[in-house]
């Protein structure tokens, strides 16, 4: 600030000078004849300009100085803090409880790692946001957690569960990172993708060595390079369809492990809540998932390529509750935002008009699903408001 006062009073003093310069030169004017009045005058705009052009290139300077300290969260930086936030705190939960009912001494060791870096990552978001007076998110806490609850989920559900969600994650730090600025936020974002690369070698090293990783569908390699040439290998013309190519058939495999793991956790949740709205929602969930998995399931079976099995033989007969329903509520509208997520990608490298159609027809299903899922959060005041802009025409009001 002192920086930019004195740059406008070398501004000011500037002008006064040359006002002053050329008041001078016109009292002298007819003192020293026309033509010495016109070399003053000269020396006068040429002395101006130069301190003009010092004072413009002094006024960059310290503009860029200002931005280069300017160190306020940006808009995307606070999301991404908030949004981890809820995320941490959600899964130190689960966390918890799967510690206290898995019996797998893998699994439990993986998922000990996985708490340690939850409440690592926990840490650092609270030292940045309190740094900048920022209230702390509520999020979840132990009593969101049942930890004298009895298994609900086997270990090979959890297993399948931390694997998925670890991809999840690594989409999402990544996103989180390119939208950082602040160095501080990069290095928290940097260090989130690295460990979750950790925990997804971990992960899939585990399920690889139990022989319940289930590879994407393999396809013989090309004799040669080849160019697409007709329409038909994207519209559907006469009822052929050609065969899935490798993007396409690979991006059905992988969401149709994602929407399998989801619907084992959503079968769990069913199962335990004693809210009947929010039964009445897991149903719905269901039914959905189930109609997602069957179609996108079809497109794989029609060209000969297995599916993913499923993982509903993984959910206990428990009746006890392990979280709480806000903590499962949440969970579930969050995997289907996921979800969303995941079937736009599938469309974007899709060149069947089938699959696009139905990538666009799931998200619109999912959508709708996602907004009776807000709704019964607002009603039940469980959902936290996100930070928001400034309403300038209430500012005069308050």
């Amino acid at each position: 600030m002192n920086n930019v006062y004195l740059t406008s009073k070398r501004v000011s003093s500037c002008f006064l000078f040359f006002k002053a310069a050329k008041l001078l030169w016109v009292s002298s004017n007819e003192r020293i004849g026309r033509e010495a009045a016109a070399d003053t005058l000269i020396f006068i705009n040429k002395y101006f300009q130069g301190k003009l052009n010092d004072i413009v290139y002094y006024a960059m300077e310290v503009s860029n100085l200002n931005k280069k300290n300017d160190t306020r969260l940006t808009s995307s930086e606070i999301t991404s803090l908030w949004v981890q936030y809820m995320r941490e705190t959600m899964a130190i939960c689960i966390s918890k409880y799967v510690l206290a009912t898995v019996k797998d001494p893998e699994v439990h060791s993986l998922f000990g790692f996985c708490l340690e870096l939850s409440q690592k990552h926990l840490k650092v978001l609270k030292k940045i946001l309190n740094a900048e007076n920022f209230p702390l998110p509520n999020g979840f806490t132990d009593k969101d957690v049942n930890l004298e609850a009895p298994p609900l989920f086997t270990d090979v559900l959890w297993l399948h569960y931390i694997h998925v969600m670890t991809i999840h994650g690594l989409s999402g730090h990544s996103m989180s990172f390119s939208s950082s600025i602040r160095k501080d936020i990069r290095d928290l974002y940097y260090q989130c993708s690295m460990d979750a690369m950790d925990v997804y070698n971990r992960s899939i090293d585990i399920l690889l060595s139990k022989g319940l990783y289930e590879r994407d569908p393999y396809f013989s390699m090309p004799q040669g390079v080849e160019y697409i040439t007709e329409l038909g290998y994207a519209m559907d013309i006469l009822g052929k369809k050609r065969p899935l190519n490798s993007m396409e058939a690979g991006n059905i495999y992988n969401d149709l492990k994602k929407s399998i793991s989801a619907k084992g956790i959503l079968l769990g949740f069913q199962q335990v809540t004693q809210d009947k709205k929010i039964r009445k929602f897991m149903d719905d969930a269901l039914n959905l998932v189930n109609k997602h998995i069957s179609l996108f399931s079809s497109l794989l079976n029609e060209g000969g390529l297995h599916i993913p099995p499923l993982l509903d033989r993984e959910v206990t007969n428990s009746k006890i509750a392990p979280f709480s329903d806000k903590l499962m509520l949440f969970h579930a509208g969050f995997m289907f935002n996921l979800a969303m997520i995941y079937y736009s990608v599938t469309m974007s490298v899709s060149m069947r008009i089938d699959v696009v159609g139905h990538c666009e027809a799931s998200i619109l299903r999912d959508l709708k699903l996602t907004t009776s899922w807000g709704n019964i959060m607002i009603e039940r005041g469980w959902i936290e408001k996100p930070p928001e802009a400034s309403d300038r025409k209430e500012l005069p009001n308050n």
